[in-house]
């Protein structure tokens, strides 16, 4: 019997797939076509039978070595934007080509951190999807390598499939990768149980989740799909994480991999925003009475639960809530620059200046955390 969220990937009307670059492409050969062209045929054949699909792919730096003549993936950081540089002329070469065949246009997205961190480029970037969607073109989405040196050395596609996800509007989103599932721990390294569905924080403890694929083309692995399957059901949005290898069935019948359920409420945009896509500029840190007033009762964040500051921020900016322990519990803009802060900390508003007595942190500007 299929199960819910497995029954919510099968109908769903639109949906992100990510596809990673081991799954593409070889440090031989640049990118591989039969493996191309089997991924854009489910693709295709999904869109068929009525689903609006995004792509989000990797494989730009990797597509870019076999042409440069150059055997693994570099280190420094010039030779990736190099590769980079050649590499994505392929991939969208490639991609317009084989959608072609099923008569289908494809449109190129490049993104950068500040297409998702500040809130005029995350607006802009929900209505180019939305007028690509409506001209019936299929979005092939990529990190701007070239450019956005912070994506190439801490970034990784899987946490951008999900802030994608979210920024469409999509009903499901699956991960491919070169691992079949979620698993215990690692299944080359011995002994390791497949996780099928996980529906809450107890379906996963324990999981030991690798940093690095099994190719070593690309900068995710299981940890960061994880994380990505994490981000995304949080905010309403359920995951099948799938080997590439098996999308022909993870995209029709959902009876592969392992199946997040969407265990959060979709958020809006500015809340989903504020809480994921947007970069932290600073922390205070709460104390429990305040943490229990942002989080739980979904107050504003007053002057005098505060116990301290870090960072240099302005008042507008984006800011992480923690707890004594250090924990993350909220994020959200704050009124206050940062240099002005510190003199108001632990103080009631009934012992401050008139003109500055005021929420540090509306709560309509405030958004919990929730860690699964």
């Amino acid at each position: 019997m299929t199960s819910p969220t497995r029954e919510a990937l099968i109908g769903a009307s639109r949906i992100v797939v990510k596809v990673g670059s081991s799954s593409l492409t070889t440090a031989e050969g640049g990118l591989d076509p039969a493996r191309l062209d089997a991924l854009v045929d489910a693709l295709a054949a999904r869109r068929a039978a009525g689903s609006q699909v995004v792509l989000v792919s990797s494989g730009a730096i990797a597509a870019g070595l076999a042409p440069l003549g150059i055997p693994r993936r570099p280190r420094d950081l010039a030779t990736q934007q190099a590769a980079a540089s050649v590499g994505q002329l392929a991939l969208a070469h490639a991609y317009a080509a084989s959608f072609g065949r099923y008569a289908l246009t494809v449109g190129q997205v490049l993104l950068t951190a500040d297409d998702v961190v500040r809130r005029s480029h995350y607006r802009n970037a929900q209505r180019t999807f939305s007028k690509l969607l409506a001209l019936d073109t299929v979005p092939v989405v990529n990190e701007n390598d070239t450019v956005a040196t912070e994506e190439i050395r801490f970034g990784d596609n899987d946490r951008l499939a999900a802030l994608v996800a979210h920024l469409v509007g999509a009903d499901g989103l699956f991960l491919l990768s070169d691992v079949d599932a979620l698993y215990d721990g690692d299944p080359r390294r011995g002994a390791a149980n497949k996780i099928e569905e996980v529906t809450g924080d107890s379906d996963v403890d324990g999981v030991k989740a690798g940093t690095q694929g099994a190719s070593g083309l690309g900068t995710g692995g299981m940890a960061s799909k994880l994380a990505a399957a994490r981000l995304a059901s949080s905010a309403g949005i359920p995951v099948l994480l799938a080997a590439a290898a098996d999308v022909p069935r993870a995209l029709t019948c959902a009876d592969v991999g392992t199946a997040f359920a969407a265990t959060g409420t979709r958020l809006s945009a500015r809340r989903f925003w504020l809480g994921h896509a947007a970069g932290a500029a600073g922390r205070l840190w709460l104390d429990d009475g305040a943490v229990a007033a942002v989080v739980h009762r979904r107050r504003s964040l007053l002057s005098a639960g505060i116990t301290a500051v870090d960072g240099e921020f302005d008042a507008g900016d984006v800011v992480e809530l923690l707890n004594l322990s250090g924990a993350v519990v909220a994020r959200g803009v704050v009124a206050f620059d940062a240099v002005e802060l510190p003199a108001l900390i632990g103080r009631s508003s009934h012992e401050l200046p008139a003109e500055q007595r005021r929420e540090v942190v509306h709560a309509d500007d405030l958004v919990p955390i929730r860690t699964f």
